[in-house]
């Protein structure tokens, strides 16, 4: 659902509950977005997850290869998997790019990345990554839902939303910052509450001005004759909920009232960015075109998990790490688009003492084919989701180390192996909560986010 007009019904927030019973229940469950007490102690108290679709090519960025540039041109013997058949080669290709020691840890980074490396013992990069699958839908789905190739499933944001609730009663608890490029592949499915309460679906902002239409009312309209307004909806809807008890779209519908009303001073507020300085803004990249418009969504996350949100998620639009030909030219624009804010959001945490709770996420769903693809003048790198990498920061997360790696070349996961259901494993433990222990009632039976009973919780990674 779209939150146009509806800044109010897709907002659909607030009131669901993590507290599943142990037992079946007569009486239909209430759901509200009070905040929950997880299973144990949390590290983390919210996330920002910087989702970058379309496969980011792991050798070329943040897993070097020596070998591969030492064998660049010779054929691969190994058995390899491709997505597009009529433009795959063996020729295995290096990368033209530079890497170099960063930090005290002194991490290996390539120069694509640089605002990376000035960041680097603040964070942990996974080289071990896999989701076991190469096209972008099934493994998105993965990373985003809990099985790969499944739609209709809860999204992580539903679900750490769903166990913890939120912190701010005035706010959305799940926001997704969407691009004005469009949606990412798989469009809606990436937020969905699946067959969860709706208001557990990510709530979606406009990705330009103003990110919330229809928040202010009429000038007739304001102050007590707003209130009378609502307060006698409420009440019509609180008497058809009484009469017609378990009925969640409507429960959804009454909260999402209230919170619309409460918005309209909060979410102004939150989206306000002449609040901040312009050493902060300079810092997000908000003084450069190519940076602007990440920059300033990466800002917003910040601002609204300082107030609240519990999930933010931001996406791309389309797929500019998917990049099958000209390498050399597209993937130095997507990093020069994305490199310096993302290092920001980490830098501003920390500045401001938030980092310690906010977890904060950067990969995709796959990566690249050590092989080129195509021309091996103006190729590219097809799918790759035997091996991929990502990192995280913040919430509990240990800085300044590399887990995992893959092979020589960059092809597969070879060592501490981390799976798309580890990662979410590991993610709900930062949160407080066991994966195992946390579950909805779906027509009476249990359904989870992690459904690998063997998920490993990767500890060593965690302070």
């Amino acid at each position: 659902m779209g939150i146009g007009m509806f800044a109010i019904a897709s907002l659909l927030m607030e009131d669901q509950a993590m507290g599943v019973p142990k037992e079946v229940q007569l009486r239909p469950p209430v759901f509200d977005m009070k905040p929950k007490q997880p299973h144990r102690p949390p590290r983390a108290k919210a996330m920002i997850s910087l989702f970058q679709h379309g496969g980011p090519s792991h050798m070329d960025l943040m897993d070097p290869k020596p070998e591969l540039s030492r064998l660049d041109g010779k054929s691969y013997e190994g058995d390899i998997g491709f997505s597009f058949i009529k433009r795959a080669t063996k020729q295995l290709k290096g990368t033209p790019w530079k890497f170099r020691k960063h930090g005290e840890c002194g991490t290996e980074i390539s120069e694509l990345m640089p605002e990376l490396g000035n960041i680097v013992d603040d964070v942990c990069i996974v080289r071990s990554m896999q989701t076991g699958h190469n096209g972008h839908e099934v493994s998105i789905r993965y990373m985003n839902n809990g099985i790969a190739g499944v739609t209709g499933r809860p999204s992580l944001g539903s679900w750490i939303t769903y166990g913890l609730g939120s912190e701010s009663q005035n706010l959305p608890a799940y926001i997704v910052l969407t691009d004005p490029g469009g949606h990412p592949v798989d469009g809606v499915h990436n937020w969905s509450n699946g067959w969860m309460p709706s208001m557990f679906q990510g709530t979606v902002l406009r990705p330009k001005d103003p990110r919330i239409l229809n928040l202010d009312p009429p000038q007739h309209l304001r102050g007590e004759v707003q209130e009378q307004n609502l307060s006698f909806l409420n009440e019509l809807n609180r008497r058809h909920a009484a009469k017609y008890p378990g009925a969640h779209d409507l429960e959804a519908r009454i909260a999402s009232y209230e919170l619309a009303a409460r918005m309209q001073e909060s979410a102004q507020d939150a989206l306000d960015l002449s609040q901040e300085t312009e050493a902060t803004k300079k810092m997000y990249g908000l003084d450069n075109e190519t940076t602007r418009e990440y920059g300033t969504r990466c800002l917003i996350a910040r601002r609204l998990v300082e107030r609240g949100v519990r999930f933010v998620q931001l996406f791309l639009g389309g797929q500019p790490w998917d990049n099958h030909s000209n390498l050399q030219e597209t993937l130095p624009s997507i990093c020069n688009r994305t490199d310096r804010p993302s290092a920001a959001l980490v830098k501003d945490l920390k500045q401001r003492g938030m980092l310690d709770e906010v977890l904060v996420h950067w990969g995709g769903e796959i990566g690249r084919l050590p092989v080129v693809e195509g021309d091996p003048a103006k190729g590219g790198r097809d799918h790759n989701g035997q091996g991929f990498s990502m990192w995280l920061a913040g919430g509990g997360i240990r800085g300044g180390m590399t887990y995992g790696s893959t092979d020589e070349v960059g092809h597969r996961a070879v060592e501490n192996v981390v799976k798309a259901h580890d990662y979410q494993a590991t993610v709900l433990d930062l949160f407080g909560m066991d994966f195992k222990d946390l579950y909805f009632l779906r027509n009476g039976q249990p359904e989870r986010l992690v459904t690998h009973d063997d998920a490993k919780i990767v500890h060593e990674i965690m302070t």
